[in-house]
């Protein structure tokens, strides 16, 4: 029960999060943030997140992998947001939204939002119950390289090589941009984790659960 709880309030915390993050980006193209937007946002984020884990959950009693993929969504969501937030305020810092700058950009923002990840993964997705091990880190660290040479490239591929289609905001395809590669280093990123990164912790888990 207590887990439950847990769980419960983590995913909340995210979803609260994830709807004030959201407001960069929103402001960042051009829409008029009034409080009721936040207040819509934020709570939408804020109920939509537990509700969510509430059907994995349930699912996840047929597809024990669901309930664990379910929190890594959440995590994942919370970090593109992260992303999406650190690019946009550096998009509002410079008015630079293209070129080799945008790539710089993309890459920090990537970075940090990986950093977080690593965090929520560990303690709470996989549920480790360890200490950061400087092993374990340097697996995270060279497998977020990876994640951030495929997730930089192919926002960079996007935005710089094709290019805003005729009459669409540089900043809109920006943000597109940086969508379509967290979407293809996403799944890259949840195979790593589970079954190199932390896959101690996923085997332990599993044993766990077939002793209940």
């Amino acid at each position: 029960m207590n887990t439950y709880k847990n769980d419960f309030y983590l995913v909340s915390i995210i979803g609260f999060l994830v709807g004030w993050l959201m407001l960069l980006p929103v402001k960042n193209l051009g829409f008029t943030v009034t409080p009721l937007l936040i207040a819509g946002i934020v709570i939408g984020c804020s109920v939509f997140a537990p509700v969510a884990l509430v059907v994995l959950k349930l699912l996840g009693k047929f597809w024990p992998v669901l309930e664990q993929f379910g929190k890594f969504a959440a995590v994942g969501t919370l970090n593109t947001l992260l992303d999406l937030g650190v690019l946009n305020l550096f998009i509002l810092l410079t008015d630079i939204s293209v070129g080799v700058t945008y790539s710089g950009f993309k890459a920090v923002s990537f970075l940090v939002a990986t950093t977080n990840s690593y965090f929520w993964n560990k303690f709470w997705t996989f549920q480790s119950a360890t200490s950061v091990t400087g092993k374990e880190y340097g697996r995270f660290l060279l497998f977020t390289l990876i994640g951030t040479a495929v997730n930089v490239s192919v926002a960079s591929l996007v935005v710089n090589v094709v290019g805003a289609p005729q009459g669409v905001n540089p900043k809109l395809w920006a943000n597109i941009g940086a969508l379509i590669g967290v979407l293809v280093s996403f799944m890259l990123n949840f195979l790593n984790y589970r079954f190199v990164v932390f896959k101690g912790l996923v085997q332990n888990s599993e044993t766990k659960g077939k002793e209940f």
